[in-house]
């Protein structure tokens, strides 16, 4: 196409794009299509790809096609091994779409579907894939090192060592929650277990055949690779319907967390071509397919959005699904959808060491970030296509709403949703379930989605019960796939806080050394697995509510490190490309953790019930008057009751006591980094780029 064709085609494409985008945000009707959001981020993510992407890759960053990488440089077979772009863009995405995208927006939905798409779109192409690529580049630019020990390089020995502390408690909590995340969803399911344990034998195969069998026959691989994992669905239905294999299949949640730990512990030592990258790859094709499938069904059925364009009454953060303002939490609650710290882990972790060329960073990094915002934009629908009343029943707690469908449909119906007992009854018996009230956590919303919309193409009402536990097991082996390579990462992460204290262990070529390394690693997000799997209250649950606000501040730490590197390139002038998204994340992530700390305030609802140190009160209180109530009475029943009621507001207390202090630590460590940006910025810091020589790739 010439010149002149090209720039008429992405006019066109613009305008469509600001037309949908404008009409969403104007609608004042009761519902809206959902053609509508989809045709718009489409369009602002081919957009913000040909033409932002860009200009970050050539004119920030200069991308040196020429310059060899550390895949190149050091390849050696195990971590470092150069990748095709396709394998790797596969592998990355794979690995930084966790829970976060298909969670999030759900939850935020309560909102409104306005607040949500804006941030889901103009952050995801400004915030989340400018971060995820620049620090994919600052790590290929410096042997694929961790981000701690790149903080610890360019902003100074007390700042990086403090910084890989708090780095490696965000890492632990990520892991376990997302790890968590897949032991509620393949519990007692023969059909989704089955499916992804055939990944492993599948993925492995994959690896030999593009390595030994079919060296670079990449497109081969691929089609033999789906075919198996078509059949591996398939049979994972034949599977659950068999009583004896089913049987074999089916696990409780402790033994499922002890398999996962198991499965991350040998993904992580084991050569990243042999398992982890075929796997995850494999894992795309079921990904990117199932949100295709979705936009292209979305375009034929034209479901409307019934969920109105905002939600005004839970501004305040009174709302039944979230506690918490619109500012911050809305951004915090969204997290990966637009912007998420986790990602830099993978981006300086693993996929540096794989990258083939420099210039396959844009599509690798910046790439599989508006993929995963794509993802985010699906879930929001999902919420958004229900009615309102259908959407809070199944995301509001029972202590809000109760337990009787009647009493259920009278609550929501008072807060303006209107809603009957019998809608409620039908949908749950079209997915197959019990029941769908209280169904929190956005994972069984997304599902219920998922199965509005497919069954209109594929099976009508007698397959809905099909499409909703494919999305079950779509959502199980889409947040696995970042179990494995953040244990991967988490297992460099280690072995950098190791070397400070006995270099050999910082060696990440020894099998010994990343060995024990990953043993670490797996048994501090295990613990956390484990006893939350055993414990409802504790475990993983302790740390749940510091997810949001410390995965937004790792992001904002790295956004500042590349913002100092940047002006130790002589690239100052660009700094407000990672400066901007960095000040607006870390004001509304800073903002949000000092309200989590914030002591208790008489009458203050809402306050109390996101501070932490408010709810250490609240259930010190609580224990106190129980420990009363207990000298008081003399049935033993009733003793039994209070004892039990006393240790669950003890555990509850502790777990929000040490969410108070790693909260403070985590905000400490990033005013730490905050500090040293504007001390290198202002000249006042002298400390000297370190990235490694320039080997051209030839040579």
């Amino acid at each position: 196409m010439s010149g002149f064709g090209a720039k008429i085609l992405w006019l066109l494409v613009a305008i469509l794009g600001a037309f949908c985008f404008c009409y969403l945000a104007l609608q004042n009707g009761e519902s809206v299509s959902a053609i509508y959001l989809i045709v718009a981020a489409v369009c602002i993510y081919a957009i913000g790809y040909r033409f932002y992407g860009r200009f970050v890759a050539y004119k920030v960053l200069e991308l040196d096609k020429n310059r060899a990488t550390p895949a190149v440089v050091n390849g050696d077979g195990h971590d470092f091994v150069p990748t095709n772009k396709i394998v790797l863009f596969g592998h990355h995405f794979a690995a930084i779409a966790g829970a976060g995208p298909l969670v999030g927006p759900i939850l935020a939905a309560q909102l409104g579907y306005l607040p949500s798409m804006l941030w889901i779109l103009v952050g995801g192409v400004f915030a989340g894939a400018v971060h995820d690529f620049v620090v994919l580049f600052i790590s290929t630019r410096r042997n694929g090192r961790s981000l701690g020990e790149m903080i610890k390089d360019e902003m100074g020995n007390f700042t990086g060592g403090v910084a890989m502390l708090a780095i490696f408690g965000i890492m632990i909590i990520i892991i376990a929650i997302l790890a968590m995340v897949v032991v509620k969803a393949l519990a007692d399911s023969p059909w989704g277990l089955f499916t992804i344990a055939m990944t492993i034998p599948i993925a492995v195969f994959m690896g030999i055949y593009m390595r030994f069998l079919r060296p670079g026959k990449v497109g081969e691989a691929s089609i033999i690779g789906f075919i198996l994992l078509i059949l591996a669905i398939h049979y994972g239905s034949v599977v659950a319907s068999d009583p004896a294999l089913a049987q074999l299949f089916t696990f409780d949640a402790p033994t499922l967390a002890l398999i996962i730990m198991a499965y991350g512990f040998i993904a992580a030592v084991l050569p990243v071509w042999f398992l982890l990258a075929p796997r995850d790859y494999l894992s795309t094709f079921l990904k990117i397919g199932v949100i295709v499938i979705m936009a292209i069904a979305i375009v034929i059925v034209a479901p409307d959005m019934y969920m109105p364009k905002t939600n005004p009454q839970y501004f305040d953060g009174t709302g039944p699904v979230f506690a918490g303002e619109i500012f911050p939490f809305l951004f915090i609650t969204i997290a990966c959808g637009a912007i998420s710290g986790f990602h830099a882990l993978i981006s300086s972790g693993t996929s540096p060491k794989m990258l083939e060329n420099e210039t396959h960073a844009l599509a690798v990094g910046y790439g599989s970030m508006l993929c995963e915002s794509a993802v985010a934009v699906m879930a929001l629908i999902c919420a958004c296509i229900l009615h309102p009343g259908l959407y809070f029943a199944i995301n509001s707690s029972s202590a809000i709403i109760g337990t009787d469908l009647a009493g259920v449909a009278a609550t929501i119906s008072h807060w303006g949703f209107s809603i009957t007992p019998e809608e409620i009854s039908i949908l749950t018996s079209n997915i197959g379930e019990n029941t769908i009230l209280s169904r929190t956590g956005g994972a069984p919303t997304f599902a219920i989605g998922v199965a509005l919309i497919l069954h209109e193409l594929f099976g009508g009402v007698e397959l809905m019960a099909f499409w909703y536990h494919f999305a079950i097991l779509f959502e199980a082996l889409f947040i696995l796939t970042a179990v494995d390579a953040g244990t991967r990462a988490c297992r460099f992460m280690v072995q950098d806080i190791l070397g400070n204290v006995y270099k050999p262990l910082g060696d990440i070529h020894s099998y010994g050394a990343g060995i024990f390394a990953t043993a670490l690693s797996v048994a501090g997000w295990g613990y956390f697995l484990y006893q939350g799997a055993i414990d409802p209250k504790g475990g993983i649950y302790t740390l749940w509510p510091l997810f949001g606000v410390s995965n937004q501040m790792l992001a904002g730490m790295a956004l500042l490190l590349v913002t100092s590197i940047l002006v130790k390139m002589g690239k100052a002038k660009y700094t407000w490309v990672t400066l901007i998204p960095a000040i607006f994340v870390l004001v509304a992530t800073l903002y949000g953790g000092i309200q989590k700390v914030l002591p208790y305030e008489e009458g203050n609802k809402v306050a109390n019930a996101v501070s932490h140190i408010a709810a250490v009160k609240i259930n010190s209180d609580k224990i106190k008057a129980l420990e009363e109530q207990l000298i008081q009475t003399s049935d033993e029943a009733e003793k039994a009751k209070i004892q039990k009621d006393i240790s669950a507001a003890s555990q509850a207390k502790f777990a929000n006591l040490l969410d108070a202090i790693l909260c403070i630590f985590f905000m400490l460590t990033t005013l730490l980094v905050v500090a040293s940006c504007i001390g290198i910025c202002l000249g006042k810091i002298k400390i000297p780029l370190k990235e490694s020589p320039y080997v051209k790739l030839n040579a």
